[in-house]
């Protein structure tokens, strides 16, 4: 909820209550070594564990008009990346294959879909940076990074660094098919040597 890890927070729900909350240091002193897995969150359970003691959470109740269908997700660089799951839908809407339609080929036929422009990103100090990725997506190219080439392709995984960067995404004839300005915050890495 602040720049620079100063606190965290969960929100979640049951059939009875909705539950928020929020760790920090009134001082505002950063949270060291505390994430929302490991501050908020353990809070967050134990309050709903002693608002629901004797009476137990009961699922949601479906709504009528309502049905589950298994869905499975085709089209544009998806490979796999999304598996089946159950979807649910308002009763004579159901598909069992979602596809990406000519809008999402359109954007993706356009240069860079992730990250958009002025995106803020923030490294976690609790995880490990070679746990944290930020990845790249948009046309088939070569991604280009701060003037420096990152690698080909329709996707590209990068390990963050903190600071404010250009991405570029360039066709083999040598055209920008997009550019993006984009900042990560957080903890001092020192970049890959070239």
């Amino acid at each position: 909820t602040s720049k620079d890890m100063r606190d965290n927070w969960c929100v979640g729900y049951t059939d009875r209550y909705t539950v928020g909350v929020w760790i920090g240091n009134a001082s505002g002193a950063p949270m060291h070594d505390v994430s929302g897995v490991s501050g908020a969150a353990p809070v967050w359970q134990a309050l709903v564990e002693r608002l629901h003691a004797g009476q137990p959470s009961r699922a949601p109740v479906r709504p009528a008009g309502i049905v589950a269908q298994r869905v499975r997700f085709d089209g544009i660089g998806n490979a796999g990346r999304e598996p089946e799951r159950d979807e649910v839908f308002i009763i004579g809407t159901e598909q069992a294959v979602l596809r990406a339609g000519a809008e999402v080929a359109q954007q993706r036929a356009y240069g860079i879909a992730s990250p958009r422009d002025g995106s803020l990103y923030a490294i976690d100090p609790d995880i490990p940076p070679a746990s944290q990725r930020i990845t790249f997506e948009g046309e088939a190219g070569t991604w280009v990074l701060d003037g420096r080439r990152l690698g080909s392709g329709a996707r590209w995984s990068w390990s963050p660094w903190p600071g404010r960067h250009r991405l570029a995404l360039v066709d083999r004839d040598g055209r920008t098919l997009g550019s993006v300005r984009f900042e990560v915050r957080g903890a001092g890495v020192k970049p890959p040597r070239s």
